[in-house]
């Protein structure tokens, strides 16, 4: 097997690379790991003032990820299979998303997030660090989707720091889930949360503060009991 040297320039496992260098509006922090099949620096359809795409050392990126020229991303960035990371996006260090995760153009992503599997990150969403999405969860922004003024009213809501959000559940647009807070899987957050709550239901409602939630209650379920 030929050896190439490490660093941003030679990534071993890209496809065609380095016979087919990156372009040159990547720059690839170096330690980075790619699958084949990766594409970096797509064009986007859209006019964007900067194509440049940077992202920070350590990266780990699996086959079928594609990322869009035009985003900043920090350093331990890693992936899973067929992950889509759009353009005008800031994203901080450490950031996880699994396979057959979207995340849409002009997000703003802080440190130590995590989008498990099949989550769809609307366009101009704000995730703070250390929040987390359970496989399936939809953060929308449209707010009256087919109405004249649709697009210039677009926003995605604000997941606070270290907010957890549970398998499928909904976030409509505008919406901010407080920091720490909980929602339920398969709960839609139609209006604000407050700071660490816990959240459920259709539409979601606050059931309990998370401090008052107990290990007890998460043992006797681990155990079958009610």
């Amino acid at each position: 097997m030929t050896k190439h040297p490490t660093g941003p320039e030679f990534v071993r496992g890209t496809a065609g690379f380095p016979e087919s260098p990156l372009p040159s509006w990547v720059h690839l922090g170096p330690g980075a790991k790619l699958d084949a099949g990766v594409i970096l620096g797509y064009e986007p359809s859209r006019t964007v003032p900067v194509l440049d795409l940077h992202i920070g050392e350590r990266a780990r990126i699996r086959s079928g990820t594609v990322i869009y020229a035009g985003s900043r991303i920090g350093a331990g960035l890693e992936t899973g299979h067929n992950v889509v990371l759009r353009e005008q996006c800031s994203i901080g260090d450490d950031f996880r998303a699994w396979n057959g995760s979207v995340i849409d153009y002009g997000c703003t992503i802080g440190n130590g997030v995590k989008v498990h599997s099949n989550c769809f990150v609307s366009q101009g969403t704000v995730l703070e660090d250390a929040s987390f999405l359970a496989p399936g969860v939809v953060l929308a922004n449209d707010l009256h989707p087919g109405s004249a003024k649709s697009k210039e009213l677009m926003r995605g809501p604000r997941i606070g720091k270290g907010a957890q959000l549970g398998c499928n559940a909904t976030v409509l647009p505008y919406v901010r889930v407080g920091a720490g807070s909980v929602v339920g899987a398969g709960a839609v957050v139609v209006e604000d949360l407050p700071d660490g709550v816990v959240a459920v239901g259709n539409p979601a409602r606050v059931i309990k503060r998370v401090a008052e939630l107990q290990d007890r209650d998460v043992e006797e379920r681990a155990k079958g009991g009610p």
